[in-house]
């Protein structure tokens, strides 16, 4: 009989031990696994198990893959805005940490990360996307949980044209971008003829769309218009119609893996002209992969600039480097400020509901309100749509080792 007692009653206590165990495999930061899993152990270490609120904030980043170097450094950025207020939050009765998310640069995954995202009701606001194609699915998913969003990078036009409330960014869009671009290209570098390419994705075609545009419209002749595929090792189909056509430039919209190829079998191919592209083409990335004869006297445009003109600026970086233990790269700083714009809008949530944790409504409310907020970099304004008022667009170089900042283009 004792032997049946003491059976009934452990029996509750060992399936209650087992339900909790479930609940923090799957619910929580630490639960993660890979690289998103140990991104968010260390953004909460030293975070204090006092607090009784829990406050999560997202990224959605590729962390791996071939664009895992940019993913990587919006993570990161995120996560040293989110460092430096963790003791404030506490003070105010609230453990904040990072909750970062690998979307493989894959709509599917980034749109399946989303809906986890809005499943857990600690998640209050989500920094990212680094891709246009899937921050557009991703934040249908969004829309309908009130999840806050606030890009770094995301430059697609049709991203804040669908009406959405949660969607917003601190990046310029590529109707910015692209016509800055072109003009710069031939004003500045005098090109008279170019050979357009894109990635056939909704970034890379969208931003070459808008370069042709301008093209277009100051007369610079358009020679060719070609999609490639991402992930393909070889592109020498194409280079040899480039190639044949001969233009002053080679304007690629897409991303650094695939311009690092067509820079390296561009020049193989003995082009001598220029090879532009847009933001999507910045990393040090591609100076490995074209090498670096091959890949000096690039430009790109960025909807970025260097905080390290400043004096300020390049303390910060310093700071930066000894707590991340890395450099900060040009999407590192707009990252830091898209989460502070989200933990603003938080602690003003907190204050308007009186100290106690916000609904994702009254985050959203607040983050939405964003006037002349000053970031380490950019200074944000939101508009109706989500667009920052401030953003702009910047010009860099491509040299054998390093980038160089050329400025802003008026």
């Amino acid at each position: 009989m004792r032997l049946k007692k003491r059976a009934s009653i452990l029996m509750p206590l060992l399936l209650a031990a087992v339900s909790i165990a479930g609940c923090n495999s799957q619910g929580s930061p630490s639960g993660q696994t890979g690289q998103a899993g140990q991104a968010g152990e260390a953004a909460s270490a030293g975070s204090g198990s006092s607090a009784t609120a829990k406050i999560l904030i997202a990224t959605q980043s590729p962390l791996s893959g071939s664009q895992s170097a940019i993913g990587d450094s919006i993570k990161t950025g995120a996560e040293y805005a989110l460092r430096l207020q963790q003791d404030e939050f506490k003070q105010m009765g609230f453990d904040l940490q990072l909750f970062p998310q690998d979307d493989q640069a894959d709509p599917k995954i980034g749109v399946t990360n989303a809906e986890m995202l809005v499943s857990n009701p600690d998640v209050l606001g989500v920094v990212g996307h680094f891709n246009t194609g899937v921050a557009i699915p991703a934040s249908v998913k969004y829309e309908t949980g009130s999840l806050v969003m606030v890009s770094p990078a995301n430059s697609g036009v049709q991203l804040t044209e669908e009406g959405k409330k949660t969607v917003h960014r601190i990046c310029a869009r590529d109707d910015a971008q692209g016509p800055k671009g072109a003009k710069y290209a031939k004003e500045t570098l005098g090109v008279k003829s170019v050979f357009l390419l894109h990635d056939k994705t909704a970034y890379g075609q969208g931003l070459v769309d808008q370069v042709k545009a301008q093209f277009e419209k100051d007369g610079v002749q358009v020679l060719g218009y070609e999609g490639v595929n991402q992930g393909e090792k070889d592109y020498n189909f194409v280079i040899n119609q480039v190639v044949a056509k001969n233009p002053d430039l080679i304007y690629f919209g897409g991303i650094y893996p695939e311009a690092g190829i067509l820079v390296k079998q561009a020049r193989e191919k003995g082009f001598k002209g220029v090879f532009m592209g847009g933001d999507g083409i910045d990393s040090p990335d591609l100076i490995k992969i074209a090498g670096p004869e091959a890949a000096e006297g690039v430009v790109f445009t960025s909807l970025a600039g260097d905080v390290k003109q400043t004096e300020e600026g390049r303390k910060w970086a310093e700071e930066y480097e000894k707590t991340m233990g890395k450099k900060p790269e040009t999407y590192s700083v707009y990252a830091f400020d898209s989460m502070n714009v989200i933990l603003n809008g938080i602690k003003q949530a907190i204050k308007a509901n009186g100290g106690q944790k916000p609904t994702r409504e009254q985050v959203l409310e607040a983050v939405h309100k964003t006037k002349d907020f000053q970031g380490q970099f950019v200074k944000v304004s939101f508009d109706a749509k989500g667009d920052n008022q401030y953003a702009d667009v910047f010009i860099y170089k491509y040299e054998k080792d390093k980038t160089t900042f050329l400025g802003k283009i008026e």
